[in-house]
């Protein structure tokens, strides 16, 4: 049987993008609360004990700032939405008239931060969706499941990524370290003394990396025709103008009608030119992850809630987006909620894992000068 650490990582994404692509169909608060509500629970029942894991605390927390700013925001500049429940007003300061349109202070009315809460209800919905995918996905066993094509630009995101856990947990050794021996480490000269073994650290690291991509053939492609290079480059340009010209169908109402289409006909031909620019990457895979039942299960799920909630948003917009004027309470719609309870299956489906192995992009205990003197 199959373990939750070892479901491939794409199905986790998926399944993210759908929640995220479900809660940019709806302003419903109650909806919103509870896709992630959703999220967070799958996040709690499977998420390792990686470092790569404790993300999701930080993508919350990155979620409540969005949402008190998008408030700050309407408190300080106003809204352009009418309301007559005024909840106090600032002092107003007058502006220039080339600035005509924006203010500074005045009333604030409950109907305006109520339609800001729900707008940014909806950006904190879709951080924790990303956020999710970056604590249940482990970054080395998704770089192993790229195509070919991917794989050098890849790489480098993952090492992007992985910089700051290294640099941070240098830092904190080297701090510990420096109390220990009674040195000062706060200050310039505390900051001195522990920025520049960090630094020394850093590119040894870098040269260490180098020479290990270097050894294990990074870089190095194999000879393909023009023909199907050309063919590669228009299928891979084509498909990524169409996935963004379906996207943008789908966000909007005028475009619902060529959304879908456009969409998987981008899809298909960058599909389609990812496979052929895979032909110019000479690389084996260890252990590839499998894609079995349980990874169908949970993207399908992910991929059920987006297009339910699509559908609702088309039949009921009402109910998904309620309106701020006048001031009435939002109403939770009961099949786009039971849609919504489909994220929740991943948490049925996939077996929890107590002891997950250690994710090789974690910091490395490597040593420092200034700790052996």
């Amino acid at each position: 049987m199959a373990r939750g650490g070892q479901l491939h990582p794409g199905a986790w994404w998926l399944w993210s993008l759908g929640l995220g692509t479900a809660a940019t169909r709806t302003t419903n608060p109650l909806l919103l609360a509870l896709l992630m509500a959703s999220a967070g629970y799958v996040v709690a029942t499977h998420r390792s004990a990686a470092p790569w894991a404790r993300s999701y605390t930080a993508f919350a927390k990155l979620a409540v700032a969005v949402l008190l700013v998008r408030l700050g925001f309407t408190v300080v500049l106003g809204s352009p939405i009418p309301g007559s429940h005024v909840l106090f007003t600032l002092p107003e300061v007058p502006l220039p008239e080339w600035a005509q349109g924006i203010r500074l202070g005045g009333r604030v009315t409950a109907e305006a931060l109520l339609f800001s809460a729900y707008n940014g209800l909806k950006l904190a919905a879709l951080l924790i969706c990303v956020g999710a995918a970056n604590a249940l996905a482990s970054p080395a066993r998704l770089l192993k499941s790229l195509p070919g094509a991917l794989y050098e630009a890849g790489v480098a995101v993952v090492v992007a990524l992985t910089f700051a856990p290294h640099l941070i947990a240098d830092v904190q050794r080297l701090r510990a370290a420096r109390r220990l021996r009674g040195r000062p480490d706060r200050g310039v000269r505390g900051l001195l003394q522990v920025g520049l073994p960090v630094l020394e650290g850093a590119l040894e690291r870098s040269v260490a990396l180098a020479a290990a991509m270097d050894a294990r053939g990074y870089g190095r492609t194999a000879d393909v025709p023009a023909p199907v290079r050309r063919t590669t480059t228009a299928l891979t340009l084509g498909g990524l103008l169409g996935v963004c010209a379906g996207t943008y169908g789908l966000l909007t109402a005028e475009g619902g009608t060529y959304g879908i289409p456009v969409l998987l006909a981008g899809v298909t031909a960058a599909l389609a030119g990812l496979r052929l620019g895979g032909r110019r990457s000479v690389r084996t895979r260890y252990r590839p992850a499998p894609w079995g039942m349980r990874a169908w299960l949970v993207a399908g799920s992910g991929a059920a809630v987006a297009a339910l909630l699509t559908l609702a948003s088309v039949r009921d917009p009402h109910a998904l987006n309620p309106g701020v004027v006048p001031l009435v309470a939002p109403a939770l719609p009961l099949w786009p909620a039971a849609s919504v309870l489909l994220a929740l299956l991943p948490a049925f489906v996939i077996p929890q894992d107590p002891q997950d192995p250690q994710d090789p992009t974690g910091p490395q205990d490597a040593r420092n000068p200034e700790e052996l003197s």
